[in-house]
């Protein structure tokens, strides 16, 4: 009973503290958890195997973040990204929701591999500069990503499908199978959403007085460009970074090894051809660095926080609580009513306490009432993905926020309930249609 009051209190003061803006989420990440598992009765040895553990679970992503930002930025710098936005902005002229839509086809195209990282490394930093020079607030952007990602995120080499395949011990290109048609209405609902914030956006821009046409923008954007900015600028190389950044990608989609790996390598090489000169190269990784050091800081003290509330027992006590307060009368129906919660709890906790804490659990009790525990990994799975871009114990989702500029607690404000929306759309298709 002590883990499950010490585990809620904890959480909802944490994460009051992260959406309020009350503390950065290094502090609350590390302060909270460890204080949790002071009060629980935890001994010295015991929370550092906690840590040791969390940690080792956020630390390559953390690194992958270190070079994915300096990478990015150097390309960035080299004005590899100028001329496709350039042309891009002119062919969009005041065509706000072109863009918006084209934002969930790249998304969707990018989830492919499954890979979450990926795609939004992908996605954000191909259209990021899109969004600066038509002037779209990056919100949008990480919106419409984390909604395609969360959606896509259900085909069987994505993580939580996995997750349920282990769980219920069947193939997960079977349990795909039967989600294929609640996931096509999902990318509908995806691109719905899209269209409506190309409207908002419109509407936003034209109040604002920023609707201008695509040749205007880029010239006014050509106009603003700092001495210093232009300096950077390697026009003469963009056919070897273009090159260098194809296939840096294609190594990510294809080549199963640390993600860090190849980010490493080609900032190293983005360097030594752009700029040979040894003042430079340290001048780029400083000024990239300083953004990229604070959130892979970040991504570590989400692993104590991982690592102390999973090892300890305190999300399992959590959910027995859960559980047991829930009426006789609803609990045949307890795997709906945590799908419909997928979002929020999905947030609070994280993919793995999710399925290989909370689902067995759920699938005890309602198996008494002749629930499949396949039905209950369909609920759990429709309920979570598409609020996942949220969460805070995604160490994924660190990178899209590195990279968009965004903080955790303005995202968290602007997307979640869309997402949660489309998670509840998706529920309720699927018990329409029968799958639940």
């Amino acid at each position: 009973m002590l883990l499950a009051v010490v585990g809620f209190v904890s959480i909802a003061v944490m994460m009051y503290l992260l959406l309020k803006g009350k503390a950065l989420p290094l502090t609350a990440f590390t302060v909270v958890p460890l204080v949790a598992a002071v009060c629980c009765g935890f001994g010295f040895t015991e929370i550092m195997d906690f840590i040791t553990t969390g940690v080792s679970s956020t630390w390559a992503t953390a690194v992958l973040f270190i070079f994915s930002i300096a990478y990015f930025g150097l390309m960035n710098d080299v004005g590899l990204f100028d001329k496709m936005v350039e042309k891009l902005v002119k062919v969009a002229g005041n065509n706000v929701m072109a863009v918006t839509l084209v934002t969930g086809v790249v998304a969707v195209i990018g989830h492919l591999d499954g890979s979450a990282t990926t795609t939004y490394i992908i996605t954000i930093g191909a259209l990021l500069p899109l969004y600066q020079k038509m002037r779209l607030r990056p919100l949008v952007l990480l919106l419409i990503c984390g909604a395609a990602t969360g959606v896509m995120n259900l085909v069987p080499w994505g993580g939580p499908t996995a997750r349920v395949a282990a769980v219920t011990g069947i193939d997960g290109n079977l349990l795909w199978h039967a989600m294929i048609p609640m996931q096509i209405f999902g990318l509908v609902a995806v691109f719905v959403v899209a269209a409506i914030f190309g409207v908002i956006e419109k509407k936003r821009l034209a109040r604002e007085g920023n609707l201008g046409d695509g040749a205007a923008l880029a010239a006014q954007a050509e106009k603003e460009v700092d001495p210093e900015v232009q300096a950077l600028k390697r026009p003469k190389l963009f056919w070897f970074n273009l090159i260098l950044t194809l296939v840096l990608l294609v190594v990510l989609c294809t080549v199963k090894i640390a993600l860090y790996i190849p980010f490493l390598v080609a900032t190293v090489i983005a360097l030594l051809v752009n700029y040979p000169d040894l003042k430079i190269q340290n001048s780029r990784i400083a000024a990239h660095g300083a953004s990229a050091i604070p959130l892979s800081a970040t991504l570590i003290a989400a692993g104590i926080f991982l690592g102390v509330y999973v090892n300890s027992g305190m999300i399992e006590a959590m959910a027995s609580t859960l559980i047991n307060i829930v009426p006789g009368a609803l609990q045949p129906y307890l795997h709906i009513i945590v799908g419909a919660l997928g979002a929020p709890i999905g947030m609070t906790m994280g993919p793995d306490p999710y399925y290989y804490g909370i689902m067995p659990l759920i699938g005890e009790v309602v198996a008494q009432y002749g629930v499949p525990l396949e039905e209950v990994g369909y609920a759990m799975l429709i309920g979570e993905n598409a609020a996942l871009a949220c969460s805070p114990c995604v160490p994924a989702n660190y990178v899209a926020l590195g990279l968009s500029g965004i903080a955790l607690k303005d995202h968290a404000k602007f997307s979640f309930l869309w997402l949660w929306g489309i998670s509840l759309a998706m529920l309720a298709f699927a018990m329409v249609t029968g799958l639940i």
